[in-house]
């Protein structure tokens, strides 16, 4: 990968659009660059369970611990918890819908929203996350 200063578990973060198209498959872009969203129950972790961590597909941030992950139903992977620093929460007012967007703090990819429906006895909120987004890591 070409050019940028930011590091993270041994990959470089991409500086330009261009160098961004060079590292992401069609896919990875069109969800972490252009926002955009996969289709429901289709992605890989939806029903994907470990202890492990689920990383940045982007950079290699880690964003969620295995442990975190719950079936919520909504179709793609839920969380009721995110890694301490490691997201951004941003105000989404996109088609027609007040929502809340899920960014990586590290490459500032978008990762899917969080609500306010998640387990109550875990804090109340669901990440909802594309699995293209993501990438797993087994616990060592």
């Amino acid at each position: 990968m070409a050019g940028s200063e930011t590091q993270r578990d041994d990959r470089t973060v991409p500086d330009s659009d261009e160098e961004w198209r060079e590292e992401l498959d069609d896919d990875e872009y069109e969800i972490l660059r252009e926002r955009g969203t996969e289709a429901r129950f289709s992605g890989e972790f939806v029903d994907h369970y470990g202890d492990g961590e689920y990383v940045c597909a982007g950079c290699g941030e880690v964003l969620f611990d295995g442990e975190t992950k719950y079936d919520s139903g909504c179709g793609w992977p839920a969380f009721y918890a995110a890694e301490d620093g490691n997201v951004v929460r941003k105000e989404d007012d996109r088609h027609g819908m007040r929502r809340v967007e899920v960014l990586c703090a590290n490459c500032d990819g978008h990762l899917g929203h969080v609500f306010q429906d998640g387990p109550d006895d875990k804090g109340g909120e669901r990440f909802c996350i594309n699995s293209v987004a993501l990438e797993y890591e087994d616990a060592e």
